[in-house]
């Protein structure tokens, strides 16, 4: 049975990718810092899953996360790095803490991620896919979530020199960038300073009435692995036309325009 690995899957799309993997026929390994909500899923799943509590900030923790995956299973096919974190506010607002926290998270803890797993995937010279989630936000920057948008593209330029090394060493790993838009999780939960209260608010709504759940969107995700895609960008109504237009303003040299911001 294929193995797939997965951080952040205590909740939200960790959590839908871990039971659709399930679904498929997969063993798999989840992790995440919060050992409750993860031990939670893994009952779910059932005996094909395990369940390794672990912080991906921590090189540590993420070394035992494959010492236990490789001990339990033999092997891994997909490893998906994608625990993430998210802080609203005003750039010189947000404190020292959140914006290393952001950082730490989502682009130190896929770096982890690959440190740890990548000279194992090749050691084992046989077909394997790596996963980075991203976001949309990581390809249109947006005001009050700066540390989210700067470390999401930081996620996107990373992938992208990944699978370029991968592919230059002549490896059997794929590589892809998980870019999702809208889905109901935890990561839009934490409360927002006054300065984003307004913005919360509408984030918040767009994502009660527009968003994916975790275990449709996890669907998605699967079927593009399935075709190989190293874009995967389950819902292109949130990205397309934004992206079209941003391409647009950069390659005319146009100053940036910002939904929802007057006198753009």
């Amino acid at each position: 049975m294929p193995v797939a690995v997965i951080t952040g899957a205590a909740s939200g799309i960790g959590a839908g990718l871990a039971r659709e993997a399930a679904r498929r026929g997969m063993q798999v390994v989840l992790a995440d810092r919060d050992a409750a909500a993860l031990e939670a899923v893994s009952e779910e799943i059932g005996t094909n899953a395990l369940p390794v509590p672990t912080d991906v900030t921590d090189i540590g923790a993420v070394e035992e996360l494959a010492e236990q995956a490789y001990r339990r299973f033999g092997a891994v096919d997909l490893l998906f790095n994608n625990a993430g974190v998210m802080t609203t506010g005003l750039i010189w607002e947000i404190s020292k803490d959140k914006w290393e926290d952001s950082w730490k998270v989502n682009v130190d803890g896929i770096l982890n991620g690959l440190r740890t797993f990548v000279p194992r995937l090749i050691a084992a010279d046989r077909p394997a896919r790596i996963i980075n989630t991203a976001s949309v936000g990581g390809f249109l920057p947006s005001p009050l979530m700066a540390p989210y948008s700067a470390t999401k593209f930081a996620v996107v330029a990373l992938t992208e020199s990944l699978a370029g090394e991968l592919k230059m060493l002549g490896t059997k790993i794929e590589v892809s960038l998980l870019a999702p838009g809208p889905v109901k999780s935890v990561i839009f939960r934490e409360p927002p300073p006054h300065a984003a209260q307004q913005f919360y608010g509408v984030m918040t709504a767009m994502l009660e009435q527009n968003g994916l759940e975790p275990d449709p969107f996890a669907a998605r995700v699967f079927d593009a692995i399935d075709r190989g895609d190293y874009w995967i960008i389950p819902q292109p109504e949130a990205f397309d036309e934004g992206f079209a237009t941003r391409t647009e303003t950069i390659a005319k040299r146009m100053a940036p325009t910002f939904y929802g911001v007057e006198g753009n």
